[in-house]
């Protein structure tokens, strides 16, 4: 099975609404989202919000499992929490599902929404000019 028969699977799973529970791949989501580790539940998604981790079809190319930073109107603005820079587009129907809980390699799920982990976002997103700094120390020490 292809990726893309995977996501297109676990979409209309969403569609039908279902959770699905979904393999993150890459390093775009760290720290909060560890790829090749972690998975995603993903639900389908009510009205999008800025914050929201979703898996949305970006640029008319490709799906992307990353962080809503910015919506004007229906266009849509994702960027990857462990990106340090490059942003993406789409629109509101481009969203596919939200990610709602994270599921740990102990199978343990976490609420990416908990007032703690927001707050871990938004000093995270304070950060972003020293993003890449940091990104560096935590790839070289979690090897």
């Amino acid at each position: 099975m292809t990726d893309e028969i995977i996501i297109q699977e676990a979409i209309r799973l969403v569609e039908d609404g279902m959770s699905v529970t979904f393999p993150v791949k890459g390093n775009s989501m760290l720290p909060f989202i560890i790829g090749g580790k972690e998975s995603v539940i993903l639900q389908k998604p009510s009205q999008p919000q800025v914050g929201d981790v979703v898996l949305a079809w970006v640029e008319g190319c490709r799906y992307v499992v990353h962080r809503i930073i910015r919506i004007d109107g229906s266009q849509v603005v994702l960027m990857g929490d462990g990106n340090p820079a490059g942003v993406e587009h789409c629109t509101i129907g481009d969203v596919k599902a939200k990610a709602t809980h994270v599921v740990g390699v102990d199978g343990r799920q976490h609420d990416l929404y908990s007032k703690p982990r927001m707050l871990g976002v938004r000093i995270w997103r304070v950060l972003l000019p020293v993003r890449r700094y940091i990104l560096g120390v935590y790839r070289r020490v979690k090897r």
